[in-house]
């Protein structure tokens, strides 16, 4: 599947893997490849003025323990303070008790990571391009249910402005 990836997306899947490894993850997961599209030199300009904001809220799902914010605000209506108890956790155990750093093991795609790579894919498939590319790992993020998507979204980043930015190029 990787030779039909562009330089820029095997570079972005490699550095995916790197980020887990750093970040003492045992899996892959869409955080972890959204970090590396986010990189400095990435092809996707898109996310460029954004970059701030996304590592931000990346950075913040981390701190939780991958509770997202759409999940926290669910809890809270229901009485549940996940910033109060992850203050009360890192009170305790440090800094990043919750973010899940487990170091020693070979680091692998995850559920989520691979659901990614195949929904990055079929959107190549169905929008007729003949590589995988930096863009269909956006929109294959944007399609999951992952906390990358989400934190996508909530920045303004859409399939509709993924696909305005990089329009399909069918096959000649």
């Amino acid at each position: 599947m990787f030779e039909r990836f562009t330089a820029t997306a095997r570079d972005a899947v490699r550095d995916a893997l790197v980020a887990a490894e750093e970040a003492g993850d045992r899996e892959v997961t869409g955080e972890h490849l959204l970090r590396a599209l986010l990189a400095p030199g990435s092809s996707l300009p898109l996310l460029a003025g954004r970059r701030a904001d996304l590592e931000r809220d990346l950075d913040a799902v981390r701190r939780r323990g991958g509770v997202s914010r759409a999940d926290a605000e669910a809890l809270a209506s229901i009485g549940v303070d996940v910033e109060e108890i992850v203050g009360r956790i890192e009170g305790a155990h440090g800094a990043g008790a919750l973010s899940g750093a487990r170091r020693g093991r070979r680091v692998r795609f995850g559920r989520e990571g691979k659901k990614t790579l195949e929904a990055a894919l079929r959107t190549a498939l169905r929008r007729g391009d003949r590589w995988i590319g930096a863009e269909h790992l956006l929109l294959g993020l944007l399609a999951g249910a992952g906390v990358a998507g989400e934190v996508l979204a909530s920045n303004g980043v859409t399939v509709a402005a993924v696909e305005s930015a990089f329009p399909p190029r069918a096959a000649s």
